[in-house]
């Protein structure tokens, strides 16, 4: 009796024990998220519990060798049905799960032309406005040299005139042709 006493004693104290709290019945999903919440939050300190991701079901192979053949015979037992039944359910799963599969690779492949055309398309695009660019400025330095030399050469315009009038017509038709219709970093 004497330890059945000593229990008593130390039951109405209890110090170090757990506080006893109160027991609430969650009637909507929202309380009950509210619930979950003040509970992980009472103790800061200890860590959540996060669930591993869940692994992706597969089905069963099927069997490599079946030794329950079922016949078509009279004298099938009323349980043979059941057992058909699972076995048909089971391959039909499998069957659609091998669908999704299909589904999804060619999905995911599908994926990966469309990006990789994607890429493409913008290193062309890039190429073509690389190139222009560099059109442009090797007409800014034909321009420049022109200048220069048209301060040098103002002595023999004659001579450039008389020689090749009609391929200079021709250069400077070419050139209107290619004058874009506006010029970067002119004002």
């Amino acid at each position: 009796m004497a330890a059945h006493t000593e229990k008593h004693e130390k039951a109405p104290g209890k110090p170090g024990g757990k506080e006893a709290q109160p027991l609430i019945i969650a009637r909507t999903p929202r309380e009950e998220q509210r619930l979950k919440l003040e509970r992980l939050m009472r103790n800061p300190d200890k860590p959540a519990p996060i669930p591993d991701r869940p692994k992706e079901w597969n089905p069963r192979a099927p069997p490599e060798f079946v030794r329950d053949v079922m016949g078509s015979g009279a004298g099938a037992g009323s349980g043979e049905f059941h057992v058909y039944r699972h076995l048909r359910r089971r391959e039909y799963q499998r069957q659609d799960f091998l669908d999704t599969m299909a589904e999804k690779q060619n999905k995911d492949q599908d994926y990966l032309d469309k990006v990789e055309e994607n890429k493409l398309a913008a290193d062309e695009r890039t190429a073509k406005r690389r190139k222009k660019r560099e059109k442009l400025k090797q007409k800014k330095l034909m321009a420049k040299k022109a200048k220069q030399d048209g301060g040098k050469g103002d002595e023999e315009p004659d001579k450039s005139s008389t020689s090749g009038g009609d391929e200079d017509r021709e250069r400077e038709a070419e050139d209107d042709a290619e004058v874009p219709s506006f010029i970067m970093g002119k004002k």
